[in-house]
C-alpha cells in the first residue's frame, strides 16, 4: 500500500481541519497563500500541469475530485465516467506535485449536496446558452454552481483551470466578476499529447482507429489558423473542411469574453472553438488566433 503525507479530506469537517492546517504552514514567499484545482478525477497529464502551476503560484494547494451530478444531461456518461481515487492519489503525490501541507478534498455527492439536488443555483447567464450551452442544456450552470459551491469550501486565493474548456473558464471567470468572488482566476494553457491530440479524460474511450480520426480536431485548428489572414468566415470553413466524416455539433470563432460569432470583417484576437463526436465520444478543442492586419503569434 502506498504511504502518503498529502491530507485526504472526504468531509467538510475534515477540510475545515485541514484547511486549519494549511493556515499554520510556513509561508514560502509565493504569491499567493492558497490555491485551488478543481477536477473530476481521471487525471492526466493536463490536470498536473494545473497542479505544477499551482504549486509554482501558492504556498499551499487544495485539489478537488468530485464527479459533479449537476452538469450531466440524464443522457450523458455519468455512470460511465472513470473513477480511480487510488490511482489519482499516486499521480497528485509524485515529486514535485503535492506534499504534506497540501489537502486533495474528494466528496462524495451526499457531501457536496447534502440536502440533495439544490433548489438554488447559479446561471451562466448568455454564456451558458451558446455552443456548449446549446448542446448540452444546464451544463454550464452545473459547472458555475459547483464551482462556486468549491471555491466557498476551500477558501482560495487563486484557482487554476485550464484553457481547453474555454467556454467553462469564460464562464467562471464572468461568475466571480458578477457575484464579486474574491478569487483570481487563471487560465493555463491547453496541453496536448504527441500526436497533438488534446488531453482529455475521456480519450480514454477512443480506439485506436478513433483516435486517429480524432486527430482532425487540432488539424482543423491548425487550418483554421492558417487561413486567419482571409477572415472570420475562411478561417471557420477551413476548419469544417478537416472535420469531414465526423459528428460535428459546432465550428465557431467567436469573441473571447462574451462568446458572441465575430463577423467576417472582425479584426483582433478571437477564439475558434471546435465539438464533434468520434463514434460515441464528445470531444471539444480550441485554439485563440489573431483575424486581420492585426495578427501576432497565435496562443494555444
Amino acid at each position: 500500500m502506498t504511504t502518503r503525507t498529502t491530507t485526504l479530506a472526504r468531509s467538510r469537517d475534515e477540510l475545515a481541519a485541514a484547511l486549519v492546517g494549511q493556515d499554520l504552514a510556513p509561508t514560502r514567499g509565493r504569491p499567493y497563500r492558497r490555491a485551488v484545482v478543481m477536477t473530476m478525477g481521471a487525471l492526466h497529464a493536463g490536470h498536473l500541469s494545473l497542479v505544477e502551476q499551482a504549486r509554482d503560484l501558492a504556498d499551499t494547494v487544495v485539489v478537488t475530485i468530485f464527479v459533479n451530478p449537476l452538469q450531466f444531461a440524464p443522457s450523458e456518461d455519468l455512470a460511465r465516467y472513470p473513477r480511480d481515487l487510488d490511482a489519482d492519489l499516486d499521480l497528485l503525490t509524485a515529486p514535485g506535485l503535492l506534499g504534506p501541507d497540501d489537502v486533495v478534498f474528494a466528496p462524495d455527492v451526499a457531501v457536496m449536496y447534502p440536502g440533495g439536488d439544490p433548489v438554488v443555483r447559479v446561471t451562466a447567464g448568455a454564456i451558458g446558452e451558446v455552443l456548449e450551452g446549446a448542446v448540452r442544456p444546464g451544463h454550464l450552470d452545473g459547472v458555475v454552481t459547483v464551482v462556486l459551491k468549491l471555491l466557498h469550501l476551500t477558501q482560495p486565493d487563486v484557482a487554476i483551470f485550464g484553457r481547453k474548456d474555454a467556454q467553462q473558464l469564460a464562464a467562471i471567470r464572468r461568475m466571480a466578476r458578477d457575484l464579486e468572488v474574491a478569487v483570481e482566476i487563471v487560465g493555463a494553457p491547453l496541453v496536448r499529447d504527441d500526436d497533438g491530440l488534446a488531453l482529455s479524460s475521456r480519450n480514454a474511450y477512443l480506439t485506436t482507429a478513433q483516435r486517429a480520426d480524432a486527430l482532425a480536431l487540432p488539424a482543423a485548428l491548425q487550418a483554421g489558423v492558417a487561413a486567419a489572414d482571409e477572415g472570420a468566415d475562411a478561417v471557420r470553413a477551413a476548419a469544417r473542411a478537416r472535420l469531414v466524416g465526423l459528428d460535428v455539433d459546432y465550428v465557431a470563432l467567436v469573441d473571447p469574453d462574451t462568446f458572441d460569432e465575430v463577423p467576417d470583417d472582425h479584426t483582433g484576437e478571437v477564439l475558434l472553438l471546435l465539438a464533434a463526436r468520434v463514434g460515441t465520444t464528445r470531444l471539444i478543442d480550441n485554439t485563440a488566433l489573431v483575424l486581420g492586419a492585426d495578427r501576432r503569434e497565435e496562443r494555444a
